[in-house]
């Protein structure tokens, strides 16, 4: 059972709530195209689960079933043991996810919004996945079931959203034990003296054991870097790559083709340069966001929140339909989505794609029908 999915009604009403409530306030936590695509992201990072996660799960069943050194029973201690292994071993791949260039790359995409609310929780990384189960085999290994591992595992994830937003502020005495809403907004931040700070998942206490914690001082820039500059969900997932791959074809040095992959961000080998360090924040920076006519905009918004829809029965449904289904599905959907970004952004290819999907999902409601 995938809890992730279960909760999207929740998550959805969550952030109708917090939209509200900073409208009310006057506070502009949220804008459109922002939250759009990072909606789309997470999207496409649930729909690429629907046919990775057994393949996924099935090297902690291996190992568990094969390799075992105890049998674990459900007692309430055991569930104690199964969290805290679980969010001690969460902290290692996060932080491995900011340290490792191909580990950055597939987390990059949860960083790139240079806003911070609710939505951007949902803002994931398709694949990621790819690389966190290894990170869990030790707790196949010692034993705890595929079942209660599942569980706790989907806990920590879940907790996670509610951290993102600014609309809560210190949280006293729990700030040394719990990853908070400003503990996490450190995490987003961009300034040099927060980037790779406070990973934990749900306590903050293992980035305080090894050093890797910092306190909220003043309000973080979020974002990356190098902003995106893009409402390309698919882009959002590859670009990263594709720099890296880019780095790797210039280097001379095999060995450099390597480590570009294996070292940390801002690392390139000498003959490039050297390590870039992450700049100083720019006050003047202007964030980037769509200037399309309030027409195109309600169109946009209309056609997401039917893709939405569309994605969120697929997920549901996911167990009954087939294969074929499936797919048809997903990809009408990230093309909905890919089309949709570049109307926003005005692409000329979107002028074209679009009707074309319009057309092509007519047509095949028709077939479907008749």
């Amino acid at each position: 059972m995938n809890y992730v999915v279960l909760a999207i009604p929740v998550f959805i009403l969550l952030i109708l709530l917090e939209l509200v409530i900073t409208r009310i306030q006057e506070k502009d936590y949220y804008r459109l195209s922002d939250s759009i695509n990072d909606l789309s992201c997470g999207i496409i990072d649930q729909l690429l689960t629907v046919f990775l996660k057994t393949v996924l799960f099935a090297g902690y069943v291996f190992v568990y079933e094969r390799y075992r050194l105890f049998s674990i029973a459900g007692s309430p201690a055991a569930w104690v043991a199964c969290f805290l292994g679980v969010d001690f071993l969460y902290y290692w791949f996060h932080r491995t996810g900011h340290e490792v260039n191909a580990f950055w790359a597939a987390h990059v995409v949860h960083h790139q919004s240079e806003e911070y609310n609710l939505a951007v929780a949902l803002r994931q990384g398709a694949f990621q996945p790819a690389f966190s189960w290894v990170f869990y085999l030790p707790l196949a290994l010692l034993g705890f079931a595929p079942l209660m591992f599942l569980t706790v595992s989907s806990i920590d994830t879940l907790y996670q959203f509610w951290i993102h937003t600014r609309a809560i502020g210190r949280l006293g005495p729990l700030e040394w034990i719990l990853n908070t809403p400003s503990n996490h907004r450190v995490h987003h931040g961009r300034n040099p003296k927060y980037i790779d700070r406070n990973h934990g998942g749900i306590l903050i206490v293992w980035d305080r054991l090894f050093g890797t914690y910092q306190k909220e001082e003043e309000e973080p820039a979020y974002g990356i870097t190098t902003p995106l500059r893009s409402l390309n969900p698919v882009w959002a997932h590859l670009h990263y790559w594709v720099e890296l791959g880019q780095k790797a074809r210039r280097s001379t040095r095999l060995a450099d083709k390597v480590l570009i992959f294996l070292k940390p961000p801002g690392w390139q080998p000498e003959e490039m340069g050297g390590f870039v360090a992450a700049p100083d924040v720019d006050p003047g920076h202007v964030k980037y966001d769509a200037a399309a006519p309030r027409g195109l905009v309600a169109y946009v918004f209309l056609q997401f929140v039917l893709a939405l829809a569309g994605a969120t029965l697929l997920l549901f449904r996911q167990d009954e339909l087939p294969l074929g289904v499936r797919a048809a599905g997903a990809v009408a959907v990230v093309v909905t989505l890919v089309s949709l970004g570049g109307l926003l952004e005005r692409k000329r290819w979107a002028a074209w794609l679009e009707p074309a999907r319009v057309i092509a999902l007519v047509v095949a409601g028709l077939v479907a029908v008749f």
